[in-house]
């Protein structure tokens, strides 16, 4: 079927189904319109799907193959570009429409910065925002623009969505104080740890929105990404937290955001796409 705010780019190179029949339902976001360092995050969404072709569909740790499972790719949203309200509204309207024809597909972003999260939690009505970022995102306004990526979480806490942060390491005296004053918890990389994770995360009421900032790695892991930061988590510190939240709550829809880069072969991409495989893996090997 067409969507009406997307259009056909390079897709996943697996077998792909119609979104009325999918479990997971990709959509790229191309948007790159407020990054404030290191420009690039309209490439993520290709580049993300290429560096999946360098990949096994085979899952070791959970003896899957992902190509068996129920997956579509409906291509990218048209951006407005240098405008991320209109582009998150275009989001918003794309993910309600692939809940209208397969109300129990898990929606997957694939961008892009990160202002663009706001159009999916927007559409899914979460209950719980739990995110991996380096980045508080907690700002009321940045460069004269209230959508700014660096607004993101602010936006959707306005949403009066419970919100939980981990892998942070940067963010501002205003930002912090905003948190205490509204109930939102969040964890410095340098302390982070699985225990830290679940003690935050296994109390909140779902559904649940997962969203990966790829900025919350080490930046030696995703050189390319807007906003890098240095002293980030390990690949095995997210998809741990993934694969218990994945089992123990009802993920109603994922992201990874801020991917950037301009060659084949960026660390950034490459880290995205393997973390990609691996939740598609665990939710496919959940009965």
């Amino acid at each position: 079927m067409n969507f009406l705010y997307t259009y056909e780019t390079l897709k996943l190179a697996l077998p792909l189904t119609e979104p009325e029949k999918a479990r997971f339902v990709i959509i790229g976001v191309p948007f790159d319109g407020t990054t404030s360092y290191k420009a690039g995050a309209r490439f993520g969404p290709t580049l993300i799907r290429q560096a999946t072709l360098n990949l096994e569909s085979y899952i070791l740790d959970y003896d899957i193959d992902i190509a068996g499972l129920p997956l579509a790719d409906i291509g990218d949203v048209a951006v407005v570009a240098g405008d991320p309200r209109r582009t998150a509204d275009r989001v918003r309207k794309t993910v309600e429409e692939v809940l209208r024809v397969n109300p129990r597909a898990i929606p997957v972003l694939l961008g892009g910065e990160h202002s663009q999260t706001l159009g999916a939690v927007e559409a899914l009505h979460p209950a719980s925002y739990v995110v991996f970022d380096a980045h508080l995102d907690l700002r009321d306004q940045y460069e004269d623009n209230s959508y700014n990526h660096a607004c993101v979480a602010r936006r959707i806490n306005e949403l009066h969505v419970r919100e939980v942060m981990f892998g942070v390491r940067s963010g501002t005296g205003e930002e912090v104080q905003y948190a205490e004053d509204h109930g939102i918890k969040w964890v410095h990389a340098r302390d982070y740890s699985l225990d830290a994770f679940i003690e935050l995360v296994e109390s909140l009421p779902e559904p649940v929105y997962l969203s990966v900032d790829i900025d919350a790695f080490d930046v030696s892991m995703v050189p390319s990404t807007g906003t890098p930061e240095a002293g980030g988590l390990g690949f095995w510190d997210v998809v741990s937290a993934v694969e218990w939240l994945v089992n123990s709550k009802h993920v109603a829809g994922f992201d990874i955001m801020e991917v950037g880069g301009t060659e084949l072969g960026d660390p950034t991409a490459l880290t995205a796409a393997k973390l990609l495989f691996y939740f598609m893996g665990v939710s496919g090997s959940m009965k």
